[in-house]
């Protein structure tokens, strides 16, 4: 089964780095299949003949495919066990599914390409609309989290909520949002991106990403 997983992603979307940091994390190979947002290769023949929403990421398994983020993450978890990234205690999955539907619901949808272009023509007036409802969703993770001790989200263990969390504040951070504002978020981050798996996953280290 690993060796059939095809993955269809763009290096900067947060979305394809939740899947990929999972992959990582479980040690899944898998063929990588870069899709260009920028250039439209999204929403060629091809690419919408298999995942009709024209999004990214999609994962494809022996023919069948998969789209959304959360989806591809909940197969991963339920098909490959080894290294877990829900806790066993029933409380503490739903506390780290509540997280991650936060940031996929409430964040992310709400700054994303398609929507900005949208909004507005402008960089300056797309940034503006993407930083408050960035902040907006960061500030009510910040008072979930700003007391809960650990090097993650939940704990000392890296687990869902980490994987939506740390790709939310690269884009926060690519809007201007001040990270002051957010210490225990901001820690996280910082913590994550020394971790192999999340540098294996991080946009800079994919196909066709651009240097900033």
């Amino acid at each position: 089964m690993r060796s059939s997983l095809i993955l269809y992603h763009y290096w900067r979307s947060s979305c394809s780095w939740r899947v990929r940091w999972v992959l990582a994390l479980k040690q899944i190979s898998y063929q990588s299949v870069a899709i260009n947002l920028l250039e439209n290769e999204h929403r060629s023949p091809a690419y919408l003949a298999k995942n009709p929403s024209g999004l990214v990421p999609c994962l494809e398994n022996e023919g069948k495919v998969l789209s959304e983020s959360t989806a591809i993450i909940e197969w991963l978890e339920e098909t490959f066990p080894q290294s877990p990234i829900l806790p066993r205690d029933p409380w503490q999955r739903a506390e780290t599914r509540e997280i991650a539907s936060m940031i996929a619901t409430g964040i992310q949808p709400l700054q994303n390409l398609k929507v900005q272009k949208h909004v507005s023509s402008e960089p300056k007036a797309r940034e503006e609309w993407s930083r408050f409802f960035i902040q907006s969703g960061l500030d009510v993770v910040e008072a979930k989290l700003k007391d809960r001790p650990g090097l993650y989200c939940m704990g000392d263990d890296v687990s869902l909520a980490d994987l939506y969390l740390v790709p939310q504040i690269y884009n926060a951070l690519r809007f201007n949002v001040p990270m002051e504002r957010y210490p225990r978020l901001y820690a996280i981050y910082q913590y994550c991106m020394t971790t192999p798996e999340c540098l294996q996953a991080a946009p800079h280290n994919q196909p066709g990403a651009i240097p900033s």
